[in-house]
């Protein structure tokens, strides 16, 4: 059963749709999204669990297509470009492979149709173990995460999912499901396997990021025959925070191409 995806919007023209990773959120995306609205209806969206979206406890990435799919079709889009970096370059992979009517242009960021190893589980248990209930400040529970995740900017990042709610912190961010569901996060659906989007792909990476290596290369042809590839120097995975300026340059390509 879809979820109901909140969104921000900015902008008008061809509709563009922007899908963030995991513990990210539209949010994440306003100035990327604000330098590409003098073109196009960008409409930044929260993913089920995240931002101002609903929970839920299971998020496979045919569930989270079917969520992206329901959008569409309530706001009415006529086969949108469809943007996504990390965990959302999978659900906009999925969502093209198995239902590419919808699916007007793919632009994958920084993620390969691949699985990989558990690289965030950390993360989460680290921000489970917070008692944001009772913290009295933001900086306390920067210190805490810090305790366990030893890089401030990763702890800024996840700090972005901390609400004050009346007199309280809490995440806004579904923990449980993702520690449930991280296994699956981690992996590319084996049943894509076969499944093919023809129409046009563009593939953006990171110089300094280590999600898309060169093998991967065939792999994408073989979903995407029509794929192109970009790397933005001096970026990691990050890349649209990294390189902003860049990024948008590529995406604009991407776009108009």
């Amino acid at each position: 059963m879809p979820v109901p995806l909140a969104f921000e919007e900015i902008g008008a023209g061809a509709p563009l749709l922007l899908l963030h990773g995991l513990y990210g959120a539209s949010s994440n995306w306003r100035r990327i999204a604000k330098s590409l609205s003098d073109r196009h209806r960008v409409l930044s969206v929260d993913l089920r669990n995240h931002g101002a979206s609903p929970w839920a406890a299971t998020m496979t990435y045919a569930e989270m297509a079917g969520d992206v799919a329901a959008l569409i079709d309530r706001l009415g889009l006529d086969a949108p470009a469809v943007l996504g970096h990390s965990m959302g370059g999978k659900v906009a992979m999925t969502l093209a492979l198995t239902d590419a009517s919808r699916v007007g242009r793919l632009i994958v960021v920084d993620i390969a149709p691949v699985s990989y190893g558990d690289r965030f589980s950390s993360y989460t248990q680290a921000m489970r173990g917070v008692d944001a209930v009772h913290a009295t400040s933001r900086d306390e529970i920067r210190r805490v995460l810090l305790q366990t995740i030893p890089e401030d900017r990763t702890v800024g990042f996840l700090m972005t999912n901390l609400v004050r709610q009346g007199e309280q912190y809490d995440w806004r961010i579904n923990l449980m499901a993702l520690s449930a569901s991280m296994g699956t996060l981690g992996a590319f659906p084996a049943e894509l396997q076969g499944l093919r989007y023809d129409g046009p792909v563009s593939v953006i990476d990171g110089e300094r990021s280590d999600y898309i290596s060169d093998d991967d290369r065939p792999l994408f042809l073989s979903h995407f025959p029509r794929a192109r590839f970009t790397t933005i120097a001096d970026a990691g995975h990050w890349l649209h925070a990294d390189q902003p300026e860049a990024f948008v340059a590529a995406v604009r390509v991407a776009l108009e191409d």
